[in-house]
């Protein structure tokens, strides 16, 4: 076995999504698919349907930390110079892959690579040209949205890259250590780049490699969880991080301007489910409860 790099495919109830993201990737590369806690009967249509391909079962779900986590232990344990990780509602061909890893190996001191980022369903718009962590620590996705038309063309360093479709180096990994499960879901990736980058690590962004990615449609409306995560996570970001007092008062600032525009303006009346979810968040943060969600909202 080519114990190069490793294709870690999450699955999470969706197992004709992942079939299709190992179909898309090949036979040429080992591959592992980390099962999050699914539901039977959708853990054993994906368990029928693979076959030589190793499958790591956890309980529950873990999120996406926890669920990767599981994985990158046994590329660990196995070997593996280098570790892809890759959601199943997204595609990279392995001829793809060969070439994010050819870049990366260019520079030892890449620690992560990560592709050109495209809409599945809108293979001309970008969906994260890598990320940016600006001075009041807002992050964002360069180009999301926009028609691709090749004005993210240098592969150069970026503060953080989309965790939907990531290679890591192991040596990177065993030095600054793995996801931080506490976040559960969402800013987990930039937190764990924000961690590289300190450690002199570099994320480098691809834009000659394209993947696709369903999970963020153009038009996209996230539930209230995401709500709820997004903020809560963030203020453990600047804290884990020690954020200076600007991010703070910014951050501060902006959660209150919207949980109160939220509640009084009548054209929001609609965003009430995420006023509570942003209020819960906050509350949360300040108890200090972390990981998964433990109640629906």
């Amino acid at each position: 076995m080519n114990q190069k790099v490793l294709a870690i495919v999450l699955n999470w109830n969706k197992p004709e999504d992942t079939l299709r993201c190992l179909e898309t990737l090949g036979d040429s590369i080992p591959r592992l698919v980390v099962d999050n806690g699914s539901a039977p009967e959708s853990r054993a249509i994906l368990l029928k349907s693979i076959q030589g391909i190793p499958v790591i079962e956890l309980p529950e779900n873990r999120g996406y930390a926890g669920g990767n986590n599981a994985g990158i232990r046994w590329a660990l344990e196995h070997g593996f110079e280098w570790i892809l990780l890759i959601n199943d509602d997204a595609l990279l061909k392995s001829s793809e892959l060969f070439r994010l890893l050819q870049i990366a190996e260019t520079d030892p001191l890449v620690g992560f690579a990560g592709p050109l980022v495209l809409h599945a369903e809108r293979e001309d718009l970008i969906q994260s040209a890598g990320g940016v962590l600006s001075p009041l620590w807002q992050t964002f996705h360069r180009g999301q949205n926009q028609v691709n038309q090749g004005q993210y063309s240098q592969h150069e360093p970026v503060d953080w890259l989309s965790g939907c479709v990531l290679l890591a180096r192991s040596e990177m990994i065993k030095e600054i250590g793995l996801l931080d499960e506490s976040f559960f879901l969402y800013e987990e990736e930039l937190e764990w780049c924000i961690r590289a980058r300190r450690a002199g690590w570099k994320c480098l962004f691809v834009p000659e490699v394209q993947a696709r990615h369903a999970g963020v449609r153009p038009d996209y409306e996230p539930p209230p969880y995401v709500t709820y995560y997004m903020y809560r996570n963030h203020f453990r970001l600047l804290a884990k991080h020690r954020a200076g007092l600007l991010p703070w008062g910014y951050a501060l600032f902006q959660s209150m301007r919207t949980l109160i525009s939220w509640s009084v303006r009548p054209k929001w009346r609609s965003k009430r489910s995420h006023r509570d979810a942003l209020w819960l968040a906050l509350k949360d943060f300040l108890q200090g409860k972390s990981g998964q969600l433990s109640q629906r909202i």
